[in-house]
């Protein structure tokens, strides 16, 4: 990654995708990286379950640690009591992480105090994006008492945790709530869309404007990961 920090990249490629690892062929890992190294994608997405805060339970920290690549790691916590883990997140190079509100209710501005004090593994000069993740019940106005602790919002369009879900239509109004929040909290605040990404509806999504977009199995399909990718960016881009 050129120099600078997570922060400022991710403000200088948005409107962007990062691609989700899970959905890639685990047993051909590094030949599907390098496909995704191809294209323009910059950022690889990682979906961390434990079975308890969602029903599914998917890869930790030493997964996270094992992949070697140039891309940023954007680290998804889907678990739960986030703070007592970030230690091992941070270590294995997470240079972005997000939580969920609803994973630690009572405590959930320590999260981010603690991640604002860590230094990325990486490289401390790239610092950690701190994001926070809201599902699709959750009020987007819950956002408010955090603005100030974090630097991205990520908006879920679906449940986590269940396949076969659809993108949820209501995750437009979000998304402008979202936005308008950002405004007038006078910071620049990343807005992220996950979940329900298809190569059918990503035109659809593109026009709400999200900054960032999470795509799994839309770009690793088993036949074209960097056909895909650059279908769904050149969307975005308004290609």
């Amino acid at each position: 990654m050129a120099a600078g920090s997570v922060l400022q990249t991710l403000r200088e490629i948005a409107p962007t995708v990062s691609a989700g690892v899970l959905a890639a062929d685990l047993m051909h890992l590094a030949r599907d990286l390098a496909l995704l190294e191809t294209t323009d994608v910059r950022l690889l997405h990682f979906d961390v379950m434990d079975g308890c805060f969602c029903p599914a339970m998917t890869a930790g920290p030493p997964l996270i640690k094992a992949v070697k690549t140039p891309l940023v790691k954007d680290v998804h916590l889907m678990i739960a009591d986030p703070l007592a883990k970030l230690e091992d997140y941070v270590g294995a190079g997470a240079d972005i992480i997000t939580v969920h509100l609803e994973s630690c209710p009572t405590h959930i501005h320590q999260v981010f105090q603690m991640l604002g004090r860590m230094e990325n593994a990486n490289d401390p000069a790239r610092g950690i994006v701190r994001g926070l993740a809201l599902n699709p019940e959750t009020p987007v106005q819950a956002v408010v008492p955090l603005l100030d602790e974090i630097e991205m919002v990520v908006l879920l369009a679906i449940n986590p945790g269940w396949g076969g879900q659809k993108f949820l239509q209501s995750t437009r109004t979000r998304i402008e709530k979202a936005r308008r929040m950002s405004r007038e909290s006078g910071r620049e605040i990343i807005i992220g869309v996950d979940g329900g990404v298809t190569r059918d509806n990503i035109a659809e999504i593109a026009a709400m404007k999200p900054d960032l977009v999470v795509a799994g199995s839309a770009i690793f399909d088993g036949k074209a990961p960097a056909e895909n990718a650059r279908y769904i960016l050149g969307a975005l881009k308004g290609g």
